[in-house]
């Protein structure tokens, strides 16, 4: 029996998975229709995102207990903070919005929601119950870049001329893959450190699987905020 408890997580949730990592959003964006504007509006978004993104692993090496934990977490808000949120001010800078721009945007209803929830459960639980909130960002993200990879070759994915190639290779990329791979390790081992190897024999597996359930649920919604684009100015303009 193995305490890897991603599978089943996502096997509790299976229709909702699905709803996320093949939505509309995630389809359109793979085919190069995706509107401009609906993703610009994402970017813009997912800037503010990232903010309390890097705050939820903040509070994970706060309810860490070990150091190998305390390190894993402290690393990635380090990478968060002065690596990514870089990088996607700098790719965001190509589709015309400046990081003064979206750091003064309003925050979306779906935005609030979700991040607001992934770091009450990390307040109101302890640390495990905090990294399977943040599992379907991270991991589904790497999900989601691999199925793209893979949709080369059937053509549900268009790389040749797709205006949103430069984001489709960084989550199809090893870097992020293995990024992902290594968070589900943490999962793991958090997982076995706290509730066994056997998830679902555990008494919080119940839980877990609703908490699990709901961050993906607010993924979608979060997709489906971005197809309902706001305007937003453009850096010069």
């Amino acid at each position: 029996m193995t305490a890897d408890i991603f599978p089943h997580l996502k096997a509790a949730c299976a229709d909702d998975w699905n709803a996320y990592v093949h939505h509309r959003f995630v389809r359109e964006l793979a085919a190069g229709t995706l509107p401009e504007d609906a993703f610009r509006w994402y970017l813009a978004q997912d800037y503010l995102f990232l903010v309390h993104f890097s705050r939820a692993w903040a509070l994970a090496a706060v309810k860490a207990d070990r150091l190998d934990e305390m390190r894993h977490a402290v690393a990635t808000v380090n990478a968060l903070i002065n690596h990514e949120m870089s990088l996607h001010v700098e790719y965001s800078a190509g589709w015309g919005l400046t990081e003064e721009a979206m750091a003064a945007l309003p925050e979306a209803p779906a935005n609030i929601a979700y991040t607001r929830y992934v770091l009450d459960r990390g307040h109101s639980g302890d640390l495990l119950d905090l990294l399977v909130a943040l599992a379907p960002c991270v991991i589904g993200y790497a999900e989601i870049g691999a199925w793209m990879d893979e949709g080369r070759a059937s053509g549900l994915a268009t790389w040749d001329g797709n205006p949103y190639r430069a984001w489709m290779e960084m989550y199809a990329g090893a870097e992020y893959q293995e990024v992902a791979a290594d968070v589900r390790g943490l999962i793991t081992r958090v997982a076995e450190r706290r509730i066994g190897q056997d998830p679902m024999a555990s008494g919080r597996w119940g839980s877990l699987r609703d908490g699990f359930a709901a961050a993906t649920r607010l993924e979608v919604g979060f997709w489906e905020m971005a197809l309902a684009p706001q305007p937003l100015p453009r850096a010069g303009a």
